[in-house]
């Protein structure tokens, strides 16, 4: 893959890589670092992409590698941080996504990786395939998911 075509894939799908960034990360400053690894990652990755999967699920799975790996080294902070925009030019969002998105940087790596792409509208089989788990295994910790963030939502 030459140079052009992967910026021209990283613009078409920069939204997966801002989602990702702003559920792992709390500060624009940090969003943006680990923007800037994830591109790094896929760069790196891409001579070994061969088209077998959806290139939005190429993308996801080295964007949630990355965003789990670069969590780890960086000590963690618990504290709740209010969570702003990954884009200047986006509102805020309305208070109930921001509720949510609270809620989701409160569940662990596996989880986040799951729901976020449960939310995208991922069908089972495309989560087993980026995750590496089994299909019926999905259903069941996506349930398991979603009832840890209703529980989270009531708070």
């Amino acid at each position: 893959m030459d140079e052009t075509r992967f910026i021209q894939l990283i613009s078409d799908h920069q939204g997966i890589i801002h989602k990702i960034c702003r559920l792992y990360r709390d500060t624009a400053h940090d969003r943006e670092d680990l923007f800037q690894e994830i591109v790094f990652q896929l760069w790196k990755s891409a001579p070994a992409f061969q088209g077998r999967s959806k290139f939005s699920s190429w993308i996801y799975r080295i964007a949630l590698n990355t965003a789990i790996t670069a969590f780890r080294k960086k000590a963690p902070d618990i504290r709740y941080m209010p969570v702003l925009s990954d884009r200047p030019d986006e509102p805020g969002g309305d208070e109930a996504a921001e509720q949510l998105w609270a809620a989701l940087k409160q569940l662990n790596d596996a989880d986040k990786a799951l729901i976020t792409l449960y939310l995208e509208d991922l069908s089972y089989r495309e989560i087993a395939a980026i995750t590496g788990i089994t299909e019926n295994n999905v259903g069941v910790k996506l349930n398991r998911v979603k009832s840890k963030i209703q529980q989270l939502l009531k708070r």
